[in-house]
C-alpha cells in the first residue's frame, strides 16, 4: 500500500495539480484503504490545529514587511553600501550581489522576494562588467537562498513550530552559517573573476563609504530589531513580526517616502494570497504527517535505519540531509518540512541530535531546493522576473549547488556553528 501511495501522489505531481492535492488525495487513500483507523474527522481536526499554532502569525507579517521593503528603495540602498566596501575587490561585483543578497535576506526573510529585489539592480551591472549571463542568474538565485538562514526565516518558523522548537534558538542558529555560505560564495566570485581576466573598480573614498553607511543604519535595525528583541526578551517573535511591519511602514512610507498609502491595498492583497497558499500546505500537510504517523509510516521507512545508525550522529543527519535535499528539488520546502520532519523526529531523539542543529541543516536543505531543478522555486521566479528561459537560467548552478552541499557537509561535521550563538544565548 505505502508503494501504491506515492506512485499515486507522484503521478499527481508530474499531471500538475498544485501541491496541495497530492497531499490531500494521500491522506483519503490511507483512510480508506485500512493504513489507518481514524475518519475524515480527525483529518480535519489535524488541519484546523496545523494552522492553530499562534507563532504561524509571523509568517504573513514577515511576507507583508518583505514585499513593502520589495517596493521601497531600501534594496538599493544596501547595494550602495556593500559595493562601497566591495568594489575595488577582484569579483567585487559579485562578492556585493552576494552580500547584499544576505542583507536583504536580513531584512525580508524571503528567498523570492531577494531574487526581485537584488535581481533587478544588479544583472544588468553584472552584464555590463562582462560576467556571463548563466554566471549572474545562477548567483542571484543561489545567493537569495541564504535569506533562509539569515533572520527572520519562514523556513524556520515552519520548522520550529512542528518540531516545537524555539524560534529564537533558530533564528541565532542561522546566522554564522548563512555568514560561512557567503564567504564561500565570495571566494568562488573571486576565484571566476581573476580567471576571466575581469579587473576591479576604483577604491570608493571613505567619504561615499560613510555616506552610503548612513542611508542604510535604519534598514540595518531590522535584524537588530527582531533578533535582539526576541532574545532580549522584548517580545515574541509573532510580536517582532508585528514590529518589523510597522517598521517598515515607517521606513517607506513616511521616511523614504518610496510607497504610497494606495500601495498597501495591493501589497496586502499580494501577501494574503502567498499566505493562503502557504496557510493551505500548512494545513493539509499537517494532515497528511499526523495520517503517515498513525500509519506507522515513520517505523516502517526508519526502523531499520534507526536500528543501524544507532547514536552515530554524522550517519544520522546525512540521512536528513540527504533526504530533505532530494525532497526539496521536486517539492516545495514548507511542505517537505511538514512531512518529512515528524518522520524523522524519532531519529533525531534516537541519536541524541540538537533539534537546533537539525533544523539548520533541513533549512538550509530547503535553501538549496529553492534553487534546484527540476522544481526550485527562485528558479521560477527567475525565469518570471528576467524573461529567460528555463535552461539558461539553470545553466550555471551546478558550481554553487557544490557549494552549498559543501557547506552542508561542514555543518554537520561541526555542529559548533550552528549552535555557538545560540548557546551564548541561552546564557
Amino acid at each position: 500500500m505505502l508503494m501504491w501511495l506515492g506512485l499515486i501522489m507522484l503521478v499527481l505531481l508530474m499531471l500538475g495539480f498544485p501541491m496541495m492535492v497530492p497531499l490531500a488525495v494521500g491522506t483519503l487513500y490511507m483512510m480508506f484503504t485500512g493504513m489507518t483507523f481514524f475518519g475524515p474527522d480527525q483529518a480535519v481536526s489535524w488541519m484546523i490545529s496545523g494552522v492553530g499554532s499562534w507563532v504561524l502569525a509571523a509568517v504573513p507579517m514577515f511576507i507583508f514587511a518583505a514585499d513593502i521593503l520589495t517596493k521601497g528603495h531600501t534594496a538599493n540602498r544596501l547595494l550602495d553600501l556593500v559595493d562601497a566596501f566591495t568594489r575595488h575587490m577582484r569579483g567585487g561585483l559579485p562578492i556585493t550581489t552576494a552580500a547584499s543578497c544576505a542583507l536583504f535576506g536580513a531584512v525580508s526573510g524571503s528567498t523570492q522576494a531577494t531574487v526581485v529585489a537584488m535581481g533587478g539592480p544588479m544583472r544588468p551591472r553584472l552584464l555590463a562588467k562582462g560576467y556571463p549571463d548563466k554566471f549572474a542568474l545562477a548567483l542571484i538565485i543561489n545567493a537569495s537562498d541564504i535569506a533562509l538562514l539569515i533572520p527572520p526565516s519562514i523556513g524556520f518558523i515552519v520548522y520550529g513550530v512542528v518540531m516545537k522548537t524555539s524560534i529564537g534558538d533558530l533564528f541565532l542558529a542561522g546566522i554564522l552559517p548563512g555568514l560561512l555560505i557567503l564567504g564561500m560564495f565570495s571566494i568562488y566570485c573571486y576565484i571566476g573573476a581573476v580567471i576571466q581576466g575581469i579587473p576591479a573598480e576604483p577604491k570608493a573614498s571613505w567619504g561615499e563609504r560613510f555616506t552610503a553607511l548612513r542611508k542604510t543604519i535604519l534598514p540595518l535595525g531590522f535584524p537588530v530589531l527582531v533578533v535582539g528583541g526576541i532574545y532580549g526578551g522584548y517580545f515574541s517573535a509573532v510580536e517582532a513580526s508585528a514590529i518589523a511591519v510597522a517598521y517598515a511602514l515607517v521606513l517607506e512610507v513616511i521616511i523614504y517616502r518610496q510607497v504610497s498609502i494606495r500601495d498597501l491595498g495591493s501589497l496586502a492583497l499580494s501577501t494574503g494570497m502567498i499566505t493562503a497558499v502557504v496557510f493551505i500546505l500548512v494545513a493539509v500537510g499537517a494532515a497528511f504527517s499526523q495520517t503517515l504517523g498513525t500509519a506507522g509510516v515513520p517505523e516502517q521507512l526508519l526502523g531499520p535505519a534507526i536500528d543501524a545508525i544507532g547514536q552515530n550522529q554524522i550517519l544520522a543527519l546525512l540521512l536528513i540531509a540527504a533526504a530533505f535535499f532530494v525532497g526539496c528539488m521536486f517539492v516545495d520546502p514548507i511542505v517537505v518540512i511538514l512531512i518529512l520532519v515528524p518522520i524523522f523526529k524519532p531519529l533525531v531523539q534516537s541519536a541524541g541530535l540538537d533539534p537546533v542543529h537539525v533544523g539548520v541543516i533541513v533549512t538550509l536543505q530547503a535553501a538549496i531546493g529553492s534553487a534546484t531543478p527540476p522544481f526550485g522555486c527562485d528558479i521560477f521566479t527567475a525565469i518570471a522576473v528576467f524573461r529567460r528561459p528555463y535552461m539558461d537560467v539553470i545553466r550555471g548552478t551546478p558550481p554553487f549547488i557544490a557549494i552549498l552541499m559543501l557547506a552542508t557537509f561542514i555543518l554537520i561535521l561541526f555542529p559548533q556553528i550552528s549552535l555557538f550563538l545560540p548557546s551564548i544565548g541561552g546564557q
